[in-house]
């Protein structure tokens, strides 16, 4: 059984999309830009920017969320299960990494390729296909005989379901894994969150934010 990595933690604010600085002269630059009176201070002015920059970016961010992007067309793990069945299943599952779940289907680890690699010594899949080659009867055994327990990644990082992009995007900063278990109030698995799907949700929704300003 392998301790979950500890990646560094971030700072605060580290998901947030910084405000620009404005100063006394920028604000009356600006409001000298427009026709007419404005009996408006450089503080009121600054908090309008404010709440405008808050309503923007909850506009742009708040729809990506674990619930509209998780999946769960796969097959958990439990962790008494094999070791060349598990990988097995990780093949047929298409993914890089299975959630190891117990009876009642709350999280208790994650079983990645790279703890495959860990568990066998080897560096690379090419190491391992050359060692497999050389001896595969030891392989075999060793994959047969162990099980996910041993092996797997634990604690696992969870996600709840009803996160904020915020915390999806602090879990992934902690979190140098490619997918993360989501689970629900009780601690339930309900999906995986891959990280290449969040990014694609983040990239889209910038690229309709861009496409929105220039339709103006």
């Amino acid at each position: 059984m392998k301790p979950a990595p500890h990646g560094q933690t971030p700072a605060a604010g580290i998901c947030e999309i910084d405000e620009i600085e404005l100063t006394d002269r920028d604000i009356l630059d600006a409001m000298d830009h427009i026709p007419g009176y404005l009996d408006v201070s450089t503080e009121d002015f600054r908090l309008i920017y404010h709440l405008a920059h808050a309503s923007a970016v909850d506009h742009l961010l708040g729809k990506i969320s674990p619930a509209s992007l998780l999946r769960n067309d796969m097959t958990p793990l439990t962790a008494d299960l094999p070791m060349d069945q598990a990988a097995a299943r990780i093949a047929a599952s298409g993914y890089k990494s299975l959630p190891v779940l117990d009876a009642g289907r709350r999280v208790i680890g994650i079983l990645t390729e790279a703890d495959f690699l860990r568990r066998l010594k080897a560096d690379s899949f090419l190491e391992l296909m050359l060692r497999l080659i050389g001896d595969p009867g030891s392989f075999t055994h060793r994959c047969h005989e162990t099980r996910v327990a041993e092996a797997m990644t634990t604690p696992a990082v969870t996600i709840p379901v009803v996160s904020k992009f915020e915390d999806v995007l602090n879990a992934f900063t902690r979190h140098p894994g490619r997918a993360m278990p989501v689970v629900d109030a009780q601690g339930v698995f309900v999906g995986m969150l891959l990280r290449k799907d969040f990014l694609m949700a983040l990239h889209r929704r910038a690229c309709v934010s861009a496409a929105a300003e220039l339709a103006v």
